[in-house]
Parts: structure tokens; C-alpha cells; sequence
């Protein structure tokens, strides 16, 4: 895990905004103790819940042939997220922020050495097996630990090393007794599009194939943007589903809370990774997609009806006027991952 970077209470503090007579969430908050070179058997000894660790990288985007950056807002959304009010509400104090991956040498060696289109596909491609190995690698050391990874950041083709590593993990933790997990997720894309090498496209096609994904449901999936063949694999499989986006906002067969309870019972067997893609969301920049509140909600209650194995919040940045404005998807990600410890913990009180 060479690109893995790990943080310590005082890089937390130092991104935190300390006032007198508040609280701030990154205060509360927990870190592996100075000088942890293996997270392991630091977070094994930890109390902590949730174990939040950012993926900022933009390889698996590039391996599918865009342009677009996932690899810009994960500083935001920390600095977002440590400078929340630690309250009755939400304290902060189960959580701990592991660190990040750092992939910029290899997209770095990519950009400079591949010559061509296609030269550079196959290179991104390629560079994604390391991706998986170190993000799964990561992933099965915060199960195996009994806690809930929430992963921030990058393509949706880590969904892939988090299926597989939650899957080998919550194994070896004695939650499951097979590597087996569900998934639930709120996209604009199935992400089930062919094996032609790991992208942000497939990663559903692969961990399906791998037999570390049992079920899948897609939540908000727009019907403009589905190829047919893909369509058709999904319709002819008895272990994937979807609402799209028309049938909850164009032709209102479902609400959208009532396409969540949808995905939630599909997936209610075992447990289910909960994926939010924020390029499913209205924007400036996009002005057709689901709005922010639905997301809040969507996570919040599928943490609440799920048995969530971990979070994954994914999404690009678009450029508007040649600049990256990653204050929005930033702020938003943070109360996403303070909806969705909320809801776990008030789920815990009500069954006590």
C-alpha cells in the first residue's frame, strides 16, 4: 500500500477551525496514533464506527475515456466535514479519518510517457489493477476490523476493490459466511457496461463476474444514457434492478423515497454497499438529475433499512469557465457522511 497516506490527530486539527465555546467535528474525531506505518492493528484497537479514507484519483474516469476530474474535492470535503458542529445531533467521536490515497505519480507517468489515444487507454487501464489491489487491500483491513469504511472520492470503478475487499473482510470478521455482498446505488449510469479492461463503466460487470457481488439495484439510472445491450443484460438477470429516473420524476410510477424502499428490499439479504454517484445530481452544470435533498435522504434511509458493509460517495468536478468549483459536491459529501452516521446511530438507540 505505497500510495497510502495516513493522517494523525494534528493533520486533522490543522484543517479544523477551533472556536471558543464550540465544538468542531474534527475535534471529536479519531486518528491512528503518530507514526502507524500499517493501519491494521491500529484500527483494530480503535473504538471507532466508521472509518472515513479518501481515494482521489481520476485513473478508472480516464480508463473510460473522459476528461473529467475525481481526483480534486476530497480536501474540500475534509475541511467541510471537520469544521461541522460536533453535537447532540451528530458528535463525530465514533469516527475515524484514516487518510488518503495518493495515485498523481502514476497518472503523472501516464500523461507524460503514453503517446496517443489509445496508448493511453490501455496505460489507464492497466494502472487501475493497481488501484484495486491497494483500495482493496485498505477495505478488508477496516472490515476485518468490524467497522464501516466510508470512502470518498475518485471513479466509481473503486466500487469494484470495495465490493470485493468488504466482501473478504466482513468474511473474515465472521459477519458473512460467504464473500459475498450486495449493492445498492444512486447513479445516472448502471456501471454494468462490458468487460473491456476496469473503468469507472464496469465495475458492477466485474465484481458480478468475480462472484464477489450477489445483487444490485440502481437507483435514479437515466434512460438517455443506457446503451441497449446493456439493457438487456439487466432486465435478463434475476439479481439486477433499477428504477430509472423517468419512472420516479417524468412518469411517477414510483416516489422516489418508495424506489429506495424498492432497492433496499432487493438487497435486504445480506450486506449491501451503498453507493452514491454525485454527478447524478442537479447542477449548474447539469440541469436534469436528482436533487441534493434526495440524496441526503437516499443515504439516510438506507443506512437506516440496510445492513451497510460501507459507503462509497464518487463524482466528478465539471469545469465551468475553465475553473473546478468543488465547493458544492464538497459540502454536500460532507453532510452525506454525517447523514449516514447519524442514522446509524439513532437506528442503534431505537433498539436498545
Amino acid at each position: 500500500m505505497q500510495h497510502l497516506k495516513l493522517y494523525s490527530k494534528q493533520d486533522v486539527l490543522s484543517l479544523t477551525l477551533v472556536k471558543k465555546f464550540e465544538t468542531r467535528v474534527g475535534e471529536r474525531v479519531q486518528a491512528l496514533p503518530d507514526h502507524t506505518t500499517a493501519p491494521g492493528d491500529a484500527l483494530a484497537a480503535s473504538n471507532a464506527k466508521y472509518v472515513v479514507i479518501g481515494i482521489p484519483e481520476s485513473i478508472g474516469i480516464r480508463a473510460n475515456h473522459s476528461t473529467a476530474f475525481a481526483d480534486t474535492w476530497w480536501v474540500s470535503f475534509l475541511q467541510y466535514f471537520v469544521n461541522l458542529q460536533s453535537n447532540d445531533f451528530f458528535d463525530g467521536s465514533d469516527v475515524l479519518i484514516l487518510g488518503h490515497f495518493d495515485f498523481g505519480d502514476i497518472q503523472y507517468l501516464i500523461d507524460i510517457n503514453a503517446k496517443g489515444t489509445e496508448e493511453k487507454l490501455a496505460a489507464y487501464r492497466h494502472a487501475v489493477q493497481t488501484v484495486n489491489e491497494e483500495v482493496e487491500e485498505v477495505i478488508k483491513q477496516i472490515t476485518a476490523a468490524g467497522k464501516i469504511p466510508i470512502v470518498l472520492g475518485g471513479g466509481h470503478n473503486n466500487t469494484y476493490p470495495l465490493i470485493k475487499g468488504a466482501a473478504k473482510g466482513w468474511l473474515k470478521s465472521g459477519k458473512l459466511a460467504l464473500a459475498q455482498i450486495n449493492c445498492i446505488n444512486m447513479d445516472t449510469h448502471s456501471r454494468y457496461h462490458a468487460m473491456e479492461g476496469h473503468h469507472s463503466g464496469n465495475p458492477i460487470r466485474y465484481a458480478e463476474e468475480d462472484g464477489y457481488l450477489q445483487r444490485y439495484c440502481v437507483v435514479g439510472m437515466q434512460e438517455k444514457q443506457l446503451p441497449q445491450n446493456v439493457w438487456n443484460d439487466m432486465v435478463n438477470n434475476p439479481f439486477m434492478d433499477c428504477v430509472t429516473f423517468e419512472d420516479i420524476f417524468i412518469n411517477e410510477k414510483r416516489s422516489f423515497i418508495q424506489a429506495v424502499d424498492h432497492a433496499t428490499e432487493f438487497t435486504a439479504d445480506t450486506l449491501t454497499g451503498i453507493d452514491i454517484d454525485l454527478d447524478s445530481i442537479q447542477t449548474n452544470a447539469c440541469n436534469t438529475g436528482i436533487y441534493a435533498n434526495h440524496a441526503r435522504r437516499f443515504v439516510a434511509y438506507s443506512a437506516m433499512v440496510s445492513q451497510p458493509a460501507y459507503l462509497f460517495i464518487c463524482g466528478t468536478i465539471p469545469q465551468q469557465q475553465g475553473t473546478l468549483d468543488t465547493s458544492g459536491p464538497a459540502s454536500l459529501a460532507a453532510y452525506l457522511v454525517a447523514d449516514f452516521v447519524q442514522a446509524r446511530n439513532e437506528l442503534k438507540n431505537e433498539n436498545k
